[in-house]
């Protein structure tokens, strides 16, 4: 056959329309006051128990709203809601594996983010799919668990490249575990040179005031 195949690529231009939906999302926010985190990590990390302390220790100093994604289940938003009585809603994705800058636009007009300092997205358990699109957020923070070891940034570059702070959590078990914050560390700013880190433990407490303090000082520059 003589005729040519046309071929489209596709994978752009979804990129291309879901970008200009995140740039519009982080201006409408921005003229709202509305500082929004998008909080990625593999499962098991800690993300919900994390967010509980972190809540918290805020909650009292910043109106908090928090989005919990999953594929179907509530669980982590009655946990959310339970353990810190910030308002909270549940998004479900219908099977996809990721958030993208519609999901959330869609989240944030059924949620109601008016009046609202701090909204934290927390996204899809998965090291793959939620790093390729842009949420709209204005911070977008990874959880690295000590169980799972220092080699994950060589393994799921992309998810470190985008990751503005990188929480390495459950430092508590660092006696149970092999893992070398150098390694991780140095492979994160090989990929991010702005890369921040914050060594913390939900479960003892330790380095969480830390990071709380960070959280609301980028919340009250968003002001």
């Amino acid at each position: 056959m003589d005729e040519k195949i046309r071929v489209i690529t596709v994978k752009q231009s979804v990129f291309a329309n879901n970008n200009a939906r995140a740039e519009a999302l982080r201006e409408e926010l921005k003229k709202k006051g509305v500082f929004l985190i998008n909080l990625m990590s593999s499962p098991g990390s800690g993300k919900t128990t994390l967010l509980v302390n972190l809540i918290n220790r805020l909650k009292d100093k910043i109106k908090i709203g928090v989005m919990e994604a999953d594929m179907d289940a509530i669980v982590d938003a009655e946990t959310i809601e339970k353990k810190t009585g910030v308002k909270t809603i549940q998004l479900h994705t219908t099977g996809e594996c990721h958030l993208d800058a519609k999901m959330v636009q869609e989240g944030c007009d059924g949620f109601g983010v008016d009046g609202l300092d701090l909204v934290i997205l927390e996204n899809i358990g998965n090291l793959v799919c939620p790093a390729e699109f842009d949420t709209g957020a204005n911070m977008s923070i990874e959880i690295l668990s000590i169980p799972e070891g220092d080699d994950k940034p060589l393994k799921y570059p992309l998810m470190f490249t985008v990751a503005d702070v990188v929480i390495f959590s459950k430092i508590d078990a660092l006696s149970v575990f092999d893992f070398d914050f150098k390694k991780a560390e140095d492979a994160i700013l090989e990929l991010n040179p702005k890369s921040r880190f914050f060594p913390v433990s939900a479960k003892t407490g330790e380095g969480m005031d830390k990071l709380a303090d960070f959280i609301l000082e980028q919340v009250k520059n968003n002001k």
